[in-house]
């Protein structure tokens, strides 16, 4: 084992150096509790960013998402359709609201949610008569999904979206901003995002009434009255004024933090393709991944093993991980529906099977991008599936 060594984590939070200033002014205004003037602005500045009308900061992208679902009146015995290949806080919400979820699978090109899964899925449903409340549409990785063909199919059957773009803030597609192009978008700030508020996350939408009515309901639906009125169920999802301060310095980088992820993914890219059974994640023409992580496929067929990898890697402090476990084969959805790419091929399994993601942070050093290269071509090196030099 090599723990003595530092440890190259997978996406670590990349501070500014301008922060401290944003905090420093919550400080002397005594702006300390959730909302303040950085929150107000950090909603301006995000949504002047990707060019909504309206945002609202709240604590977590989670937070935004239960938003946008209660705000499409998403109810007790609903359906909602979600991708399948993401993390559970995509789904999570749709319990929330007493919900069922329907799984969609992703498609090759982009990982992301299949359209013609989700057409099969919205023919179906229409057949029963109980069409989905709303699409949860998940922008993997950075990667952002077919948006036309979604969006088309979704019109055709008058079904909502919601934009899943807790990855991918930054990414655009054909010139849109990722989590502009349905009814609502939702970022999150978690550390490990490619800005960073600590914890946190926002709602944007072009529908201002609809940004207005999930501000109220995000700070505890307080009515307009000199004393507590309450007349809705309300939550305690507002951000706070020093942690939307940090989002303020971090949204004024995010462009150098995009050009940062995409040069690393580049590297990888360009000393690991050549190694047999290793392919990576794509960029759909006409779009622009913000490349949040660095993803790729092992072919074990080819003798290697993905497991095996990951634990050579972190035995030499090095953080990588498996891609997102489908939701439709987690224990908690055990029986919800899924529908897979066609009857004969099932993406997503496929991908968590082969995925692997590495150490992408966009303060990641030259020798720590290298110690991760050299350390994967040594992998192949041993298995003797690699012949060529080490850098």
């Amino acid at each position: 084992m090599m723990n003595n060594q530092e440890r190259v984590y997978l996406s670590p939070p990349h501070m500014s150096g301008n922060e401290l200033k944003y905090i420093q002014d919550a400080f002397d205004s005594n702006w300390i509790a959730p909302l303040g003037p950085n929150v107000d602005q950090f909603e301006r500045e995000v949504a002047s960013f990707v060019g909504v009308k309206g945002a609202v900061a709240v604590n977590s992208g989670t937070a935004a998402i239960h938003l946008a679902l209660r705000l499409l009146e998403v109810n007790p015995g609903d359906i909602v359709f979600c991708s399948t290949l993401t993390f559970i806080a995509s789904a999570n919400p749709i319990l929330y609201q007493g919900a069922n979820p329907v799984f969609i699978d992703s498609e090759p090109d982009t990982w992301n949610m299949s359209p013609q899964a989700l057409e099969r899925a919205l023919k179906d449903a229409k057949a029963a008569g109980v069409l989905p409340k709303a699409v949860i549409v998940v922008h993997l990785y950075g990667q952002i999904a077919k948006m036309d063909e979604i969006l088309d199919i979704c019109n055709k059957f008058s079904v909502p979206v919601i934009e899943d773009a807790a990855e991918s803030l930054g990414s655009t597609y054909k010139g849109k901003a990722s989590g502009t192009m349905g009814a609502f978008g939702i970022y999150s700030f978690n550390g490990n995002k490619i800005i960073t508020t600590s914890g946190g996350g926002m709602l944007v939408s072009n529908d201002q009434h609809a940004i207005e009515k999930a501000r109220f309901w995000s700070a505890q639906a307080k009515d307009n009255a000199s004393h507590y009125e309450h007349s809705e169920v309300g939550f305690n999802y507002r951000m706070s004024n020093i942690l939307a301060g940090i989002g303020r310095a971090q949204l004024e980088v995010i462009d150098d933090r995009v050009r940062s992820k995409r040069f690393i993914f580049n590297q990888y890219k360009f000393y690991l393709s050549g190694l047999p059974g290793v392919t990576f994640m794509q960029e759909l023409e006409n779009t622009c991944s913000n490349r949040w992580l660095t993803s790729l496929l092992v072919d074990e067929d080819q003798g290697v093993s993905k497991s095996d990898l990951l634990n050579f890697l972190n035995e030499a402090n090095i953080e990588a991980r498996h891609v997102w476990k489908p939701l439709h084969l987690q224990p908690l959805f055990k029986g919800a529906s899924y529908y897979p790419h066609n009857e004969n091929k099932h993406v997503a399994e496929e991908l968590f099977q082969k995925g692997i993601c590495l150490p992408s942070g966009s303060g990641m050093t030259k020798g720590q991008q290298i110690k991760v290269i050299n350390r994967i071509l040594a992998f192949f090196t041993i298995n003797d599936i690699y012949t060529g030099e080490i850098i």
